[in-house]
């Protein structure tokens, strides 16, 4: 059966995501997902954003994802006629909703700013590969934080396999260069059956802001550069983190997607 499904694609600090507004069943959401990244072949992830009794966004893995809540608020704020604002999104992978502030910029570009889900846990696990890690648990999915370089093939065989060994819905791989204040995320779900070289990662960028705030033992502000563009995270010793970004809508479309539905 062909189904009408109309999406939106956004640009959050170039980690592009397909928004899509259809009403489609979550045990289909993955195949729908994998259609739509085949129709839009830059995008990186794909979100299901439902509007009944609230704004409600679950990922086609069912991950959690920061990045995805800041286009879903900035959509909300395009369809509702709004400069600016602050709205509460519930999100996959996320215990409670998050509240998510959007402002307008000039030239189509929105600023976005999550207060994202406290992390489960900030430890320390020794991978017989790489010896120890640190590695921060949100529900939804889990980072590794590796300050050295690897080669890739690499990288993707063990983000697959830390991701089971941590028992993780998804886990992302940050190597981060602290020196120059880089981040390079590498993000494997398998729910949807991705593993991506991101452009900017949201969840990533703030497991490593509380990684550096538990071990600093105070307030952390950083500005993280990654492929896409540079995201922002303030950090607190208890847990708490913010997140910011830039959000752009680049286009709506309609997709016929031929899927059982």
């Amino acid at each position: 059966m062909t189904r009408e499904i109309p999406y939106v694609l956004m640009d959050p600090t170039g980690n592009r995501t397909i928004l899509a507004e259809g009403d489609v069943p979550e045990a289909r959401q993955p195949a729908a997902a994998s259609r739509l990244m085949e129709l839009e072949p830059s995008a990186e992830q794909v979100g299901f954003l439902s509007r009944s009794g609230g704004l409600a966004l679950r990922m086609a893995g069912g991950e959690f994802c920061g990045n995805a809540a800041m286009c879903a608020a900035v959509l909300h704020g395009i369809r509702s006629g709004l400069d600016q604002g602050r709205v509460s999104v519930a999100v996959s992978g996320a215990e409670e909703p998050v509240t998510v502030e959007f402002s307008a910029l000039p030239g189509g570009l929105w600023r976005g700013q999550v207060d994202m889900p406290r992390p489960r846990a900030v430890r320390t696990v020794r991978f017989s590969e790489a010896g120890a890690l640190p590695v921060v648990e949100f529900r939804g999915i889990s980072h590794v934080i590796l300050e050295r370089e690897m080669e890739k093939a690499q990288a993707e065989t063990l983000a697959r396999q830390w991701c089971r060994t941590l028992g993780a819905d998804a886990l992302g791989l940050m190597f981060l260069d602290r020196g120059a204040g880089r981040l390079t995320p590498l993000v494997y779900v398998p729910g949807a059956d991705t593993l991506f070289w991101e452009s900017a990662c949201g969840s990533g960028t703030s497991a490593v802001g509380a990684w550096m705030a538990r071990e600093r033992g105070a307030r952390t502000e950083l500005k993280l550069a990654q492929p896409g563009g540079v995201l922002e995270v303030a950090a607190d010793p208890s847990g708490a983190l913010r997140l910011k970004g830039t959000v752009r809508c680049l286009y709506e479309r309609t997709a016929s997607l031929n899927i059982q539905i």
